[in-house]
């Protein structure tokens, strides 16, 4: 895992006990192989098309039927745990997709409208029982201690919707998102 850049490391201004701070600007972490597509078409929900060709391929030679399902878009409110996630789609399309590609993040500024419609990610807590979940949870305490707080305690199955989002920093939204609300994040 690469160390997240310096312009992406926003824990210090947005991080307190009560977890990490919102506002109308979220996060999105992905490829850069997906980038021209996405100034393009903006953010589709299951957009990663490559991906889910490739996993349709690998299933159908194993003899299993694939259903692809519509997952909304995930964000954050922290540009350094879109990083994060950024640097896990980069890594789950190198198993499936050849190509040096770096991981990106992107601010999404939504019209209050849109913004209304992003919800706290409570279906993380499956993510969170798996090995990636695990990693991720290690990811955040870590910047949690470096800015001087304790390890985040959140009972997944019996937290606060809104936990997920300011303790976790998931969220997601069940909508397209058009290329004029989205901007690249460069150093």
């Amino acid at each position: 895992m690469a160390a997240t850049p310096a312009f992406l490391k926003d824990a210090t201004d947005l991080l307190s006990e009560q977890g990490f701070a919102s506002s109308e600007i979220w996060y999105h972490g992905t490829s850069s192989a997906l980038v021209n597509s996405i100034k393009e078409q903006g953010l589709k929900r299951s957009g990663d098309k490559a991906l889910k060709s490739a996993a349709k391929k690998t299933m159908a030679t194993i003899g299993n039927s694939y259903t692809e399902s519509i997952e909304p878009i995930f964000l954050s409110q922290s540009k350094q745990l879109a990083f994060y996630w950024a640097e896990q789609t980069v890594r789950d399309r190198s198993v499936r997709v050849e190509g040096n590609e770096q991981p990106v993040v992107i601010a999404v500024k939504l019209p209050e409208e849109l913004n209304l419609k992003v919800k706290p990610d409570v279906g993380a807590a499956s993510l969170l029982l798996l090995k990636e979940g695990e990693d991720f949870m290690g990811y955040l305490a870590g910047i949690y201690q470096e800015n001087g707080f304790g390890i985040p305690e959140i009972d997944l199955m019996k937290a606060d919707r809104l936990k997920y989002l300011s303790v976790l920093g998931m969220a997601y939204i069940n909508a397209d998102i058009d290329a004029s609300y989205l901007e690249i994040m460069t150093g």
